[in-house]
């Protein structure tokens, strides 16, 4: 049996996919308050930063993979606008139902009537060179085949088309041992106090350290055939912001 990591535990790869699931029903319903109080709200800022650097232009298509409860999509509608208006179109996809959930009743509330659909960021259910922009923000980490998931964002863009992926990544040394004790200490912490579980944001934490830092996720991109890979630091490295197109 393949093994693979679920944060620093050692685990079939059938069986991450079900944790995985696990712990995203379990911290939906707070998850948007949890991200502000992590993130001291700087997670609208490398969101805002990711669209700034994306470009969108009206009548673009977006795909957002693993959109949870949809910041990007409500930011990338508003760019791109709507089908009939200029063609733009901003699809929301997660492979979490309960997140999902989330994200469209955020997007109804705004006014947006946007597709919205329930899938595998390995097996995406779209043609290929189907969209202008794909963008994943914070969820590549949680994925078991990540090479797989970006042969299939690449393969469902366009030739001139652009990947976004926000996540999570290797902090400035000198701040390593202040992050660890935030990471490890405050925010399980702050998991049993604000969303009732701190196992799942024990594994959110451990999830950074197992994910690939800046330049392994830049050269995986590049093997899976992204080129013109642009690497962007944000607060010191706790978050990296990596561009890459199709040709």
């Amino acid at each position: 049996m393949t093994k693979t990591h679920f944060g620093f535990e050692t685990v079939d790869e059938h069986s991450k996919a079900q944790r995985v699931a696990g712990v995203f029903s379990s911290v939906a319903a707070k998850y948007d308050i949890m991200n502000d109080l992590m993130s001291f709200g700087l997670h609208r800022v490398w969101k805002k930063f990711a669209i700034d650097i994306a470009a969108p232009r009206p009548g673009e298509r977006v795909l957002d993979v693993a959109g949870g409860t949809a910041d990007l999509s409500l930011a990338f509608a508003r760019r791109v606008g709507t089908q009939t208006e200029t063609g733009g179109q901003v699809w929301l996809t997660d492979i979490n139902n309960a997140m999902l959930s989330v994200g469209r009743d955020r997007l109804l509330d705004a006014g947006i009537i946007a597709p919205v659909a329930q899938c595998d960021a390995e097996k995406l259910p779209f043609p290929d060179g189907y969209f202008d922009i794909v963008t994943v923000a914070f969820g590549l980490r949680n994925m078991t085949h990540k090479e797989q998931a970006l042969s299939e964002m690449l393969r469902i863009l366009r030739p001139g088309g652009r990947l976004l992926v926000l996540e999570f990544s290797k902090v400035w040394a000198p701040l390593e041992k202040i992050y660890d004790a935030y990471s490890f200490k405050l925010l399980p912490w702050l998991g049993e106090k604000i969303a009732g579980d701190a196992a799942s944001y024990r594994y959110l934490a451990e999830s950074i350290r197992m994910h690939p830092d800046q330049a392994a996720l830049k050269a995986m991109m590049e093997q899976v055939g992204f080129e013109r890979v642009d690497i962007f630091n944000l607060t010191a490295g706790v978050v990296a912001l990596h561009r890459g197109y199709k040709f």
